[in-house]
């Protein structure tokens, strides 16, 4: 059984499993086939996202127990709806070490830990003590540590509260004695980029990895979600960052074997022209490559040369030091923008030296076999991460990335030719553990020097930068678009499409505000001046994404904004960091907050945001319908992110999973079940709209949704619209609604369709086939969704 939509709910205390299960009635109105629930063991007391899983044997009771799910369960398939639950096999949350029984009993015990094989842990680096750097300054010469003290069988180092293992203390015994006597060692945080030694979930210390590889970790770690399907409790299952697993392949096998072969999703990113494998047991990904294409269909490609031209004018203002230059913030040369393979190039090497050094390290000992480590090796290792093209390999698949890698790694290192190629050598071997680790660091490296630090770089379009999409692509054309969405639905017809995430950098409200820039690339760069003027910053590429950020949610709060200044500015780490708090990086940060202060305070600067967001507004609105219909009438299952089905103009986490008012949404619903035909306006009740009407329409009706045919659209403008039949409904889609409105609208611009009538569900209107005029199609909505009639 397979989805033929689902709606996302983030699950917390504050919104546990009860309250998602009285919102069952609304969300069958909605039109959802299944319920899609964010992680539902137990995590890290008070987490507000559940990722970092403490307990894999039980039910949060944070977030409603056992008895929440069972009635969640219960009420949702009396209604007819599936349930999908987010796992997380990879890691286990460790920030609270006496809330992981796993993680307690291995610092407890060590190497004698029944949990020793659990976690993947370097005992020989460690001289076979786990090293926890969460110290704030160095231990002294003579191994004292302040503000580490005995608290009973317990060490405490402020609030921290780590384990002392049976016999290894006495009554008199300082903290450092006791300490030094334990099967942990507790070290200066600085050390996590160099020495750590047990994997983590990218470079998230708190976030310790799992072997799930492990027959006996896996049956332990999945006894909770194996009675989900023994007792029918739960209809599939998405599985988070199976990038970092040893075999993700071997583990969705087991995975199948123990849910039934269950309806089963991947968080997993594609890259370019990349494909799942073949042979893994899952319907498909979670749909980050879908968010990409939809996204680009609505970008002008016209924009894209003075986009380019204004990105480049500000980095060479900029100017780009040497430490720059190394962490991949390239100089532009005439009006070209900075190239973005040559950016993540430098990004990723940058991580490869900086925070995930310690698993580069790790790389090297492996390969060194006991033996003295080479630093060429060392150096090999980093630059073929930072080369490697896509998340990893699953050898012996994807041998020719490696391949790739080491042809670029080559040819912009000479010097390390030799080293690479032994390096390489190694790394084909799939049975060699070097070979396995560094499949399962290869991702790390991209997901931090790409989504995390490139991705706050690269500011010609804030759009393109989003989890899945390579920005170096700036739009797709509807023939591009189409021949996409076909591949779609030949080779994943049951794989999750999405356009809002608890992952994403910008909603994607947000995103089609934005979008509209590239009609409007000439106004923006004007404006962008203005602003920079008005309240400068000092750092031009990351002053474009912030105020395409602060234009692009507008209204949103003081406080948000200042959020995600600090945030971006921070994960960029151009002109500051999270943790080299140098004068010049303070200056900066205030700078930076006084500009968002002045988005609010300073009357020119709030009429030059308010003016060119009333620029936006109304062709963003148009936007939104139309990547939204395209998604939720597309090839794979939809799924609506909560809120979604209204105006979201959310940021990075957290504040995407901010509390959504189901109230209204359910006082909104109503009226439009009711037979209300809402405006285009600010409550976002359009948007609503779309998303009942086409969700309903594709679960009640799954008959319409069999194939997918471009529809031809002839008329001076055609390039505004994009039009399909999905095997009877007919979506049809406004795009680039700025060159429409200055060519005075649709004109005489139709789609081609069969003949007979057909009705616009969302508008309860009547249309005769054959030449479908959009000025009369589209004269209600920026977007239709039609059926066949019935006389």
């Amino acid at each position: 059984m397979h989805p033929r939509s689902t709606y996302r709910l983030q699950v917390r205390a504050s919104f546990d499993l009860d309250a998602a299960a009285d919102l069952v009635p609304y969300l069958r109105d909605l039109g959802a086939d299944w319920v899609y629930l964010s992680p539902i063991l137990a995590a890290e007391p008070g987490s507000d996202h559940g990722y970092d899983v403490v307990d894999h044997s039980q039910v949060d009771p944070e977030r409603g127990g056992a008895e929440g799910l069972d009635e969640l369960s219960t009420r949702a398939h009396a209604e007819g709806l599936g349930v999908l639950v987010d796992i997380v096999p990879n890691h286990v949350g460790v920030a609270t070490p006496k809330a992981s029984v796993w993680w307690w009993d291995l610092l407890t015990h060590g190497r004698a830990s029944r949990y020793a094989d659990a976690f993947d842990v370097d005992w020989a680096a460690g001289d076979d003590k786990v090293l926890l750097p969460v110290l704030g300054e160095p231990a002294s010469a003579d191994g004292a540590i302040e503000g580490l003290t005995v608290e009973g069988d317990e060490l405490h180092y402020y609030d921290n509260v780590y384990p002392i293992a049976p016999g290894t203390s006495s009554p008199g015994d300082d903290a450092a004695t006791v300490h030094s006597r334990q099967h942990y060692e507790l070290v200066h945080w600085k050390k996590a980029d160099t020495d750590l030694n047990y994997r983590r979930f990218f470079a998230v210390n708190t976030l310790a990895g799992i072997r799930v590889e492990d027959p006996g970790v896996f049956a332990e770690s999945h006894a909770e979600i194996g009675r989900w399907f023994s007792e029918g409790l739960v209809d599939g299952l998405r599985v988070d960052h199976p990038d970092g697993l040893a075999d993700p392949k071997g583990y969705l096998d087991l995975l199948a074997a123990l849910t039934g072969d269950a309806h089963v999703l991947v968080e997993k990113i594609l890259e370019g022209d990349e494909r799942l494998p073949e042979d893994w047991a899952t319907a498909g990904t979670t749909g980050y490559d879908a968010l990409a294409d939809l996204d680009r269909l609505f970008v002008d490609p016209s924009g894209a040369p003075a986009l380019d031209a204004l990105d480049a004018r500000l980095r060479r203002a900029r100017g780009v030091d040497a430490d720059e230059q190394a962490a991949g913030a390239d100089e532009t040369t005439g009006d070209a923008p900075v190239d973005w393979h040559e950016m993540i190039l430098g990004t990723k090497r940058g991580i490869a030296d900086g925070i995930l050094g310690s698993e580069i390290n790790r790389l090297a000992r492996l390969i060194a076999e006991g033996s003295a480590v080479d630093p060429s090796v060392v150096d090999a290792l980093a630059e073929l991460a930072a080369a490697f093209p896509v998340y990893r390999s699953y050898l012996p698949q994807g041998a020719e990335w490696l391949t790739e890698a080491a042809e670029v790694a080559t040819s912009h290192r000479p010097d390390l030719a030799d080293a690479v190629g032994r390096v390489v050598a190694v790394l084909r071997d799939e049975s060699h553990p070097a070979s396995v680790r560094f499949q399962q660091t290869s991702g790390m490296v991209m997901a931090k020097g790409v989504e995390d630090t490139a991705f706050y770089r690269y500011s010609r379009l804030a759009t393109l930068t989003e989890v899945g999409a390579d920005p170096s692509e700036f739009s797709l054309t509807p023939d591009e678009f189409h021949a996409r969405q076909q591949v779609r639905l030949a080779e994943r017809p049951f794989g999750m499409t999405t356009l809002s995430t608890h992952d994403t950098k910008r909603s994607a409200d947000v995103r089609a505000r934005v979008s509209v820039l590239a009609e409007v690339a000439t106004e923006w760069a004007a404006t962008l001046e203005r602003l920079r003027e008005l309240a400068p910053v000092g750092d031009g590429p990351f002053e474009n994404i912030l105020w395409q950020t602060i234009v692009g949610s507008w209204p949103a709060s003081r406080e948000r904004l200042h959020a995600y200044a600090e945030k971006a500015s921070r994960e960029a780490s151009t002109s500051t960091t999270w943790t080299d708090r140098t004068d010049e990086a303070e200056a900066f940060e205030g700078r930076m907050h006084a500009a968002v202060d002045a988005a609010f305070d300073d009357d020119e600067v709030r009429h030059e945001v308010e003016r060119i967001v009333d620029v936006l507004r109304a062709p963003g609105y148009s936007n939104s319908l139309g990547v939204a219909l395209m998604q939720l009438t597309g090839p794979g299952s939809p799924d609506v992110y909560q809120g979604g089905e209204l105006w979201d103009f959310s940021l990075v986490d957290p504040d995407n999973r901010r509390e959504v008012d189901f109230g209204l949404r359910r006082r909104l619903l109503d009226d439009i079940r009711g037979g209300a035909t809402p405006a285009i306006d600010d409550t976002g009740a359009a948007k609503l709209v779309v998303t009942h009407h086409a969700l309903t329409l594709r679960r009640d009706r799954p008959d319409l949704f069999t194939r997918y045919a471009a529809l031809p659209v002839f008329g001076e403008q055609a390039a505004s619209a994009v039009a399909v039949d999905r095997g009877g409904a007919l979506a049809i889609a406004t795009r680039l609604p700025v060159a429409l409105e200055q060519a005075g609208g649709w004109d005489d611009t139709v789609v081609l369709t069969a003949g007979g009538a057909y009705r616009d569900v969302l508008t309860g209107r009547r249309h005769e086939g054959g030449r479908l005029r959009l000025a009369d199609v589209l004269d209600t909505y920026p977007v239709a969704l039609l059926i066949p009639a019935e006389d």
